[in-house]
């Protein structure tokens, strides 16, 4: 495991009691055509996780699939207490995600996807780090971990290449920066105000905590490509990271938690 500190005095509101605990944390799960894929994320989580969640949030659409829908209700009538279904009002990934975050009951979250790419069996690694670490932002990371399965060759060099210019750019050690699976102190995902709705949303949960001077834990993980269903981030969609992670970088604290003068 690997500790970063950004430049910067740390993030006032990180000091509080109320973000200097780890309670029973919300998951955040975006579905679309996932099926085996999700009752297993969540089979995976409440086995051996079951005492810190305190709940888990499926995130639904209007092209979520039929069958995705019957699993997640499957879900919620397996595990009642924790599992609920939710639909969201803005579009794509990011707006699945910014759902979520208006739902949370937890003290952290943790965003992870539904489809095995965020391996749920890695989740206690994350949690373990979270309850040392309960005021940083706790990120796993491919390149530290087992590496990637089953990745396309040249999107795996486009991003290692990605990864080492906005390291750079943001003064940080962190080594990937844009994979979803990471956990947030609630209180952060709330008073961040957020803007992507794509896919570019996930580096923006990374780099407006760095600018703000919130500490990110790096945690070790592999990825393994799906098996079922079709991603829906394109390779040239990946290019659309470029403006989050350039435009992030100048802004100030006040532009961050979108208060106004």
């Amino acid at each position: 495991m690997e500790a970063e500190l950004s430049d910067g005095s740390e993030y006032p509101s990180t000091r509080s009691h109320l973000s200097a605990t780890f309670q029973p944390l919300s998951v955040a799960l975006p579905t679309l055509d996932e099926t085996t894929s999700l009752t297993h994320t969540i089979d995976c989580l409440v086995r051996d996780l079951r005492p810190d969640l305190a709940q888990i949030l499926i995130i639904v659409c209007d092209r979520s699939t039929p069958e995705t829908l019957k699993r997640a209700e499957a879900a919620a009538e397996q595990y009642p207490d924790l599992v609920g279904i939710h639909w969201q009002d803005l579009p794509y990934f990011g707006g699945a995600v910014r759902k979520a975050v208006e739902l949370t009951t937890g003290s952290h979250t943790l965003l992870m996807g539904s489809d095995l790419e965020t391996t749920p069996e890695d989740a206690p690694a994350l949690v373990a780090a979270a309850k040392e670490n309960p005021t940083a932002v706790i990120t796993a990371s491919r390149w530290r971990g087992g590496g990637c399965e089953g990745y396309n060759p040249v999107k795996l060099g486009a991003n290692w290449i990605f990864q080492r210019i906005f390291a750079l750019l943001y003064w940080t050690k962190l080594s990937d920066m844009t994979f979803g699976y990471r956990i947030l102190p609630t209180h952060l995902t709330r008073e961040i105000q957020w803007e992507e709705l794509r896919h570019p949303f996930v580096l923006e949960t990374i780099v407006k905590p760095l600018q703000l001077g919130v500490r990110v834990v790096e945690v070790p993980t592999s990825w393994t490509a799906r098996v079922e269903g079709e991603s829906v981030n394109s390779f040239m969609r990946n290019f659309e990271y470029f403006r989050p992670g350039l435009r992030v970088r100048f802004m100030s604290r006040d532009a961050i938690l979108g208060k106004r003068d």
